[in-house]
């Protein structure tokens, strides 16, 4: 595939041929390790619960396909979802020059851009800098050189996504902030943003939870019901403009329909 033709995980029309090929190979085997699954849930649930829990005879063979799926799912891309509170020159610097992963030295190109454009005081910009959650050794490893989305689109009213909407810098400059202030200026600068990413798989360490997620979707045209398997990921590799799909902006049509409606393909309850 093409390095920008991208699938979404819990859509199987959008699989390329050769997924789809690899999958209803499986069918069987899918089915049989799922069905069987269900029944001894129940049958579990409907017990006092004294009995050790049954094993299910098709697992090993199961975890294998999906370990084969992930090895295979590194030469896809997907579309994954970013949410953050972006100005306009950060939206047009996306898309002419790509996505790059967040570091200290980003955070502190970001702060100086605020300060050249007025809305920060020099000031202001060096305590937002010092108060980052970004100079702690154990935030570091989860923060630093990363580039975080989502596997599926999310609503802007959870609960996991309204904070990095409401903030500009997201967690790295508003989680750990104490001065009311500084947190009432953050929510002043850009705007609430969407991003569409197409993300190869390549360029993460998620392609077994990519694994789960399509053998899922096509696990539930089967009939099967397997627990949703929508995850997030990251990327420690820069993205060209091209990967950028969309943007979507508070205010504009799609924006509050993202998760919702929008894409008219995914179904948050299924």
């Amino acid at each position: 595939m093409n390095t920008l033709d991208h699938i979404d995980t819990w859509d199987i029309d959008t699989f390329d041929d050769e997924l789809r090929a690899k999958l209803r190979l499986a069918e069987s085997l899918i089915r049989d390790y799922l069905t069987t699954s269900r029944r001894q849930f129940l049958e579990r649930e409907a017990s006092d619960h004294r009995m050790p829990h049954p094993e299910n005879p098709h697992a090993a063979d199961y975890i294998a396909f999906t370990e084969e799926m992930g090895r295979d799912m590194e030469h896809r891309t997907i579309r994954a979802w970013h949410y953050a509170r972006l100005d306009d020159d950060e939206v047009s610097a996306m898309r002419e020059g790509g996505i790059y992963p967040g570091t200290l030295d980003t955070l502190r190109r970001r702060l100086d851009a605020q300060v050249a454009a007025g809305t920060l005081s020099a000031t202001d910009a060096a305590d937002l800098y010092k108060a980052s959650p970004c100079h702690d050794p154990e935030q570091q490893p989860g923060r630093l050189g990363k580039f975080w989305m989502a596997s599926e689109p999310i609503r802007v009213d959870d609960s996991g996504v309204k904070p990095l909407l409401k903030s500009w810098g997201g967690e790295s400059t508003h989680m750990w902030l104490k001065d009311e202030r500084l947190k009432a200026l953050v929510a002043t600068i850009g705007q609430p943003r969407i991003l569409e990413v197409a993300v190869p798989l390549a360029k993460t360490t998620h392609s077994y939870s990519a694994s789960r997620a399509v053998i899922g979707a096509f696990a539930r045209t089967l009939g099967c019901r397997p627990d949703r398997e929508g995850f997030d990921l990251y990327t420690q590799e820069p993205l060209e403009p091209a990967a950028i799909l969309a943007v979507h902006t508070e205010g504009e049509s799609k924006f509050k329909k993202v998760g919702r409606g929008y894409p008219t393909t995914f179904n948050a309850r299924r």
